[in-house]
């Protein structure tokens, strides 16, 4: 058999909680700086990328002192705890469809830039956390996306080559990672789009 692996972003692929994420940092930055992210900034530029650079791009727009960066990252991470636990629940389809991707034998894996605390979490409460076979977030990596480090390091991993990897992401980072990775890269809008329906022709 020619193995394959799949390897699905978190936020907007696999979980609908890319507004959970801006939602808990504005909050934080609204409770320690007044300031709070536009819907418009958060699509086209913020969307996809850790929290720590999000930051750094707000310190250098001069509305975030570099010195409540820790501040702000700790108070947003506990918000984010609290969103998950109030809206995450199980995902059927996505249970269904990583199921059957592993029942055919290839490799299924999920890369995210969120930290590893809050990417376990929601793949817990979304049930599909102990389906993986590997979870990489922006923790394990030292260039996160949009740089295609992690992308490669799981191709690596699994002696799997590009052309046997498909990667589902939706936001323009991760979408720049994962075609400078070389593999094959499936675009979708969110995570609603997501299901065994999407992949049926690349199994």
């Amino acid at each position: 058999m020619n193995k394959k692996m799949f390897i699905f972003d978190l936020d907007g692929v696999l979980v609908e909680a890319c507004d959970w994420h801006r939602d808990a940092l504005n909050e934080a930055l609204r409770e320690i700086c007044k300031y709070e992210i536009s819907q418009e900034d958060h699509r086209s530029i913020f969307n996809g990328i850790p929290t720590s650079k999000k930051l750094e791009i707000l310190s250098r727009r001069g509305v975030v002192p570099r010195h409540k960066h820790r501040e702000i990252n700790e108070l947003k991470q506990e918000k984010t705890i609290k969103i998950i636990n109030e809206k995450a629940n199980e995902r059927g389809e996505k249970i269904e469809m990583i199921k059957a991707i592993k029942k055919k034998g290839h490799i299924v894996c999920c890369y995210t830039n969120s930290i590893r605390r809050t990417a376990e979490l929601m793949l817990e409460k979304t049930g599909i956390g102990g389906l993986f076979d590997h979870v990489l977030t922006n923790q394990d990596v030292k260039n996160s996306k949009p740089d295609p480090e992690g992308y490669l390091y799981l191709m690596g991993k699994y002696e799997i080559s590009p052309e046997r990897t498909y990667i589902i992401e939706d936001s323009p980072k991760g979408l720049k990672a994962a075609i400078n990775s070389g593999a094959k890269v499936i675009s979708v809008k969110d995570s609603h789009e997501v299901d065994l329906s999407l992949l049926g022709g690349y199994l």
